[in-house]
């Protein structure tokens, strides 16, 4: 059985999707995991650029916003986890980068905050 915590997450990552996809991303993979950790998304960005996309769901930013929980080490990791999505499914990707996508439950939606990073 999910938690309510698991349950918020799960809803706000498929919300993300969504709001990708709306947003000229085409997402190439979601919850793609190896053994060095997972990526929430894998997308291509309307430039072409393939990014790593990282789903912080939040219902209030009362403990800080989902974009504060990103530290310099959560974004290298990340960074690496797209070089070894990138080695497994045979694509080069020239400039890796991760964005970070803030979810916030708002009555029967959701508000989003699109972080786009610069290249790794």
């Amino acid at each position: 059985m999910r938690t309510a915590a698991q349950r918020l997450g799960a809803a706000g990552e498929l919300a993300a999707a969504n709001y990708l996809s709306d947003h000229q991303y085409e997402i190439l993979d979601r919850n793609w995991r190896c053994s060095a950790g997972e990526l929430d998304a894998v997308a291509r960005a309307g430039n072409g650029q393939i990014v790593a996309v990282e789903v912080k769901t939040r219902s209030s930013t009362r403990f800080g916003t989902g974009f504060d929980a990103i530290t310099a080490q959560k974004y290298r990791r990340l960074h690496r986890l797209l070089i070894l999505w990138a080695q497994a499914h045979r694509t080069f990707i020239a400039e890796p980068r991760v964005d970070i996508l803030e979810v916030y439950p708002q009555g029967p939606g959701y508000t989003f905050l699109l972080h786009q990073s610069v290249q790794a």
